[in-house]
């Protein structure tokens, strides 16, 4: 074991290889139980990496937060990077993996877009388990009273399959139980992977199993797991899980993989595990928060650092020319089709229009209160009068810091004017919370929209006026919210592309995630099972039969 490959990560990070704290998953892969690995005696600063409004394209947004990591090592600023895991849906659907590129990834990349340690099956194993005893339970006298039609939980898979999104279940008579409407969604929009995020230790993540709320009773009370007593077993299904994996980044530095919710329509952010331990063990670590800073930085601060205690020392926001000629309309690009060229055509004017996002969400992180830095991920068609317009537009909005990195191109050494940036303005911070948890969940959402999205106010629909007052009279009107938005605009349709414009944030349901510790916002038409498009990635996969090699991944 001592010879393990990553053997000088666990060194790092004070722990020895043959300890019971590092626990090898074949050879480029260990699990650490942070619980045996004790604690840490450092206090890191923690740097947040977020972003302009993605396009389809993608910014390179875990390419930075990859490329910024080894950097700071690079400059002798030790550091960890803490990430989350890959999701099968976009590897085998349109936006591909999630393990970074080029010089600047996690490896091995196959490994890791495919399920690393299997969580993500844990997640899906412990959320159908639930399921099924729902289901039993309903079948064998329903002591509870559960009023079929008032279930909540679903079920769950790891790959886009939009033709379950709607489902009847229990068809073929009593042995097959209670025919019902029900519905999946895609493994990262489970409230188990929301937790599992979330759990401070093993005992929290049985507590919050525990609370998590299935449906109502025949009198409309809310009905638990604790109640199904069913927690036990599903934390048994996420024993492994509950470890963070360690992987290697290009250049030998440690990350940690852990927890994959989607920042549209979950929290966005890898495990607080993994985050508090990589602070106590490393001077710098760096994270990354899915989407823009509207999305995964917002419910970064308003969940994951409010429940977890954390203090951000350095926002990052990644930003790509092309993203901002893209929001000024130059081009639309769409997944799966090539790049129009017109994008690599020298645009000063368009920069400076589609710049409005840019500053949109600068404002965002700077008011959350850490001190902020621009990074931009410079393609080889940026030219020096595009890169000096988004300088000047970044300081003149108020960020701390700029710098252009080629870390897809050149690894660490492409970043370093980042990682010197980032390290001359980090000053660790208590966030500044943008609404506070007194107070109705009306206002709440209100105050959200206006301070975050910039809405000009709320439009909440009859039902979700109504679940409004039940989670009220239920006791959970004094969680965190978290929204479930577009990551196409800022605002709530995605037809409104990149630039902020004046809107209404309609509101059309509310779901209580009583285990995660918040309540889902619904806006706009999203959905929680994604679907397939005519030719998704997986068309182009195969295995090599001699080799065994991944083609096409």
């Amino acid at each position: 074991m001592a010879h393990h490959a990553l053997a000088p990560l666990a060194h790092q990070l004070g722990l020895a290889a043959d300890g019971p704290a590092f626990i090898p998953y074949g050879h480029h892969c260990a699990k650490i139980d942070t619980f045996a690995a004790g604690p840490g005696e450092r206090e890191g600063k923690l740097v947040i990496v977020s972003a302009v409004t993605p396009t389809p394209l993608g910014e390179g947004k875990t390419v930075t937060s990859i490329a910024l990591s080894m950097a700071l090592n690079r400059i002798g600023e030790p550091c960890v990077a803490a990430l989350r895991q890959p999701s099968l849906g976009p590897v085998f659907g349109a936006k591909g993996g999630g393990a970074g590129g080029g010089r600047a990834q996690v490896h091995p990349p196959e490994l890791i877009n495919l399920g690393l340690t299997g969580d993500g099956h844990a997640v899906g194993a412990a959320h159908n388990l639930l399921a099924a005893m729902i289901d039993a339970h309903l079948r064998h006298g329903n002591a509870l009273r559960l009023d079929p039609l008032k279930i909540t939980w679903p079920r769950t898979i790891p790959v886009n399959d939009g033709s379950l999104r709607r489902v009847i279940t229990g068809l073929g008579g009593a042995l097959n139980g209670l025919p019902r409407e029900s519905f999946f969604e895609i493994n990262e929009a489970s409230e188990v992977m929301a937790v599992l995020a979330l759990a401070a230790d093993r005992a929290d993540l049985t507590r919050r199993l525990a609370r998590i709320v299935i449906g109502q009773d025949l009198d409309r009370n809310p009905v638990t797991v604790a109640q199904l007593e069913a927690a036990g077993a599903m934390s048994v299904l996420l024993r492994d899980a509950l470890h963070p994996n360690l992987v290697a980044t290009s250049e030998g530095t440690p990350a940690l993989l852990h927890a994959g919710p989607f920042a549209n329509i979950a929290h966005g952010n890898s495990s607080l595990l993994a985050t508090r331990f990589a602070l106590t063990r490393s001077p710098w670590v760096v994270t990354e928060s899915g989407f823009g800073a509207d999305l995964g930085l917002e419910k970064m601060i308003h969940i994951k650092a409010r429940q977890g205690g954390l203090s951000p020392a350095c926002v990052v926001i990644v930003a790509t020319i092309r993203a901002l000629k893209t929001h000024a309309g130059v081009i639309k690009p769409k997944l799966g089709q090539a790049l129009d060229k017109l994008v690599e055509r020298e645009d000063v004017e368009a920069v400076q229009r589609g710049a409005d996002n840019l500053r949109h969400h600068l404002r965002i992180a700077a008011e959350f209160g850490a001190p902020v830095v621009v990074a931009l991920n410079r393609f080889p068609s940026d030219t020096e009068a595009e890169i000096a317009a988004v300088e000047a537009i970044a300081r003149g909005a108020g960020a701390r810091g700029f710098a252009a990195h080629t870390g897809f191109a050149d690894g660490g050494a492409g970043a370093e004017a980042l990682a010197r940036e980032v390290a001359r303005v980090a000053r660790t911070t208590a966030p500044i919370f943008r609404y506070g948890l007194d107070g109705g969940l009306e206002g709440r959402i209100d105050t959200l929209a206006r301070a975050v999205y910039g809405a000009q106010g709320v439009d909440i629909a009859p039902a979700a006026r109504k679940r409004i007052d039940e989670l009220t009279a239920w006791g959970y009107g004094a969680l965190p919210l978290c929204v479930a938005k577009t990551h196409l605009a800022c605002t709530h349709d995605p037809a409104d592309g990149g630039l902020p414009r004046p809107f209404t944030l309609p509101v059309r349901d509310l779901q209580l995630r009583a285990g995660a510790g918040f309540v889902t916002v619904l806006t706009g038409e999203l959905t929680t099972m994604p679907a397939l498009g005519k030719r998704p990635n997986a068309v182009g996969m195969a295995l090599d039969p001699d080799t065994g090699a991944i083609t096409g991944l």
